[in-house]
């Protein structure tokens, strides 16, 4: 009969041997926790920044609906054609007197045909020749022009009109490392002198600079002369009543008569009546 064979000391089976295991599985277990806190947290400062921008949002979309509502609702209530009437009659009475001021003081310039002053029914536009305010191919202002510009900001200061200063330029060409193109000579003019005006007082937000390029041409490119004419800078200075009740009347969406919209430049109807 075969003999069982005795089972040495070393090999004695250890019956701890899951511990390592489990702290294993332990140490794993509170690594995974950890990253998921860690995620959470950082997801919810995010989500908290996003609510928030959320939040200010739609109470500034709340405001300025209450601030329209009251508007409209009020004595100068822009679905009140009576109201409306007086309101953008006053405003051209206005704009009529500036005119009036601004041809004036630049009447030596109109008859060098440096300046056209024009008045329409909701506003008026101040053309300069690029030649009174820049050299050739620049956007610096000409030492000459900054008295110019005084004169026409003295008269605007008081007034609390938006002005759109537009840059235009004839069809050739430019390309240099600051302007590429005529969009960037045109911009940085017009700029230029929204910049000079907000240094002699007047409020900025009431200032907005535009480039066209040579794209609203008011004369034949082929010729000089009408290079001359298309190489200017124009000051448009917008009704007050006009903006305030078309913002009113298309944010209402009332079943009005639509108010008619201004012109864009080179192509503006002048009111001869009022010139």
């Amino acid at each position: 009969m075969r003999r069982r064979r005795r089972r040495m000391p070393s090999e004695t089976v250890n019956h701890d041997r899951w511990l390592i295991s489990y702290a294993d599985f332990v140490t794993l277990l509170f690594a995974f926790f950890v990253v998921m806190y860690a995620i959470s947290a950082v997801n919810e400062n995010k989500y908290r920044a996003f609510s928030m921008s959320l939040e200010k949002a739609f109470i500034e979309k709340k405001r300025q609906v209450s601030q329209l509502e009251n508007a409209l609702s009020g004595p100068d209530n822009a679905a009140n054609p009576a109201n409306t009437a007086e309101s953008l009659a006053a405003d051209s009475r206005q704009l009529q007197h500036t005119s009036e001021q601004l041809t004036q003081i630049l009447e030596g310039l109109i008859s060098e045909n440096l300046v056209t002053v024009k008045k329409g029914n909701y506003w008026i536009e101040l053309q300069m020749n690029s030649e009174l305010l820049f050299l050739s191919g620049s956007a610096e202002l000409a030492l000459a022009s900054r008295p110019v510009l005084k004169k026409v900001a003295e008269v605007l200061k008081p007034l609390p009109n938006q002005i759109n200063v537009e840059g235009h330029t004839d069809n050739l060409p430019i390309d240099t490392v600051k302007f590429p193109s005529n969009w960037e000579l045109s911009s940085s003019r017009a700029t230029t002198v929204v910049r000079e005006f907000v240094n002699n007082g007047i409020d900025p937000p009431r200032l907005s600079a535009i480039g066209y390029g040579e794209f609203h041409p008011i004369a034949d490119n082929r010729v000089e002369e009408g290079r001359f004419k298309n190489r200017r800078v124009v000051l448009l200075i917008i009704s007050q009543g006009y903006a305030r009740h078309r913002l009113l009347a298309e944010t209402a969406q009332n079943d009005q008569k639509p108010m008619p919209e201004l012109a864009p430049a080179g192509q503006r109807e002048i009111d001869r009546n009022r010139l």
